[in-house]
């Protein structure tokens, strides 16, 4: 799923872009004010106490910046930056050849938390509350352990799958927050930063366009971006106006909606059972997709723009959806 125009998750090609896109300060950072006030409030605190700042958990669906915020933290400390994933430390040797490394202040930054083996999770509380590991030597009668001092660190973790951390793991962090969907008044002024750095001609009109239909993420608005770019290049245009911004979205399968080809299908399955309760293997049987996908990768976005309903019988299609599909979706079946 993660080429799918409309995945938040990073694609291969965008990695490298994305660094360059990427803010490197808070004073670049547009949106999420709630939470960045928050983390320019205790960063100033951490300084004027030469303490390591405490350790930070981020939540959200992907594209929405954790990452950006993390390396922002680091810049802002004036620390060094670490970046590792959950599934990147697999066994408690690579979290200590981790851990070995970091220098007094410097940020961790743990993406897809969510996915750190427990026996690594484990290793970590020492390390966040006392700043030390212990590891085992030998096995049986000659086991024994060894105590490692670790510099003083910030741990900023990043999940998209907040109920899938233990309590005890959660308790650790001193700072939570939660990253929310971006309003397109913001994607817009993300929009006008990212044109100016990737050198593109973005009319206001089509950057409005493109702010309505990216979901509220970051991410997404940049990529349309990329692609708009690339279809005025091509039909010998210097400028992404208003026709080449739908025409474009169009090409790639999104309405004006912000949905695609495959969203349709699931609102058209249920509008057709007028108003009855639908079963997720009904669903997925009927347009073809695995029921896990529908619901970790369709459905929040659905739910969130008010077009789906999860109920205890099954799912049912708003009202908002039926006016949103029109008769257009009586020919996806």
């Amino acid at each position: 799923m993660a080429s799918r125009p409309l995945s938040p998750a990073a694609l291969e090609d965008e990695k490298s872009i994305e660094r360059t896109l990427r803010p490197a300060g808070f004073d670049e950072f547009v949106g999420q004010s709630r939470i960045v006030a928050n983390l320019r409030t205790y960063l100033d605190a951490a300084r004027a106490r030469r303490e390591p700042l405490d350790h930070v958990l981020l939540t959200g669906m992907p594209g929405l910046g954790k990452t950006t915020l993390a390396r922002i933290l680091a810049h802002e400390m004036g620390s060094n930056f670490h970046e590792t994933s959950g599934p990147a430390v697999e066994k408690p040797k690579d979290l200590v050849g981790v851990l070995s490394s970091l220098e007094p202040h410097d940020i961790l930054f743990i993406d897809e938390i969510h996915r750190l083996p427990s026996v690594v999770e484990e290793y970590l509380y020492p390390a966040m509350e006392e700043y030390r590991i212990e590891i085992f030597i030998d096995k049986g009668p000659d086991a024994r352990s060894v105590q490692i001092t670790v510099a003083p660190f910030t741990l900023v973790a990043a999940t998209t799958r907040e109920g899938l951390l233990t309590s005890p793991f959660r308790s650790r962090f001193g700072v939570f927050e939660k990253l929310e969907p971006y309003p397109p008044a913001d994607l817009v002024k993300i929009l006008a930063r990212s044109s100016g750095i990737l050198g593109v001609d973005l009319a206001a009109e089509a950057a409005a366009i493109v702010a309505v239909r990216a979901r509220g993420v970051p991410r997404l608005a940049n990529r349309f971006l990329r692609r708009l770019r690339d279809f005025a290049q091509v039909s010998g245009s210097s400028r992404v106006d208003v026709k080449t911004a739908e025409e474009g979205l169009a090409r790639l399968g999104i309405d004006a909606q912000g949905l695609d080809a495959v969203d349709r299908k699931i609102l058209a399955c249920l509008a057709r059972h007028d108003g009855q309760p639908v079963g997720l293997s009904t669903v997925a049987a009927a347009i073809g997709e695995e029921e896990d996908t529908i619901e970790e990768v369709y459905e929040p976005f659905l739910i969130q723009s008010g077009l789906l309903e999860r109920t205890p019988r099954g799912r049912l299609a708003t009202s908002k959806a039926r006016e949103a599909l029109g008769d257009s979706g009586k020919s996806l079946f």
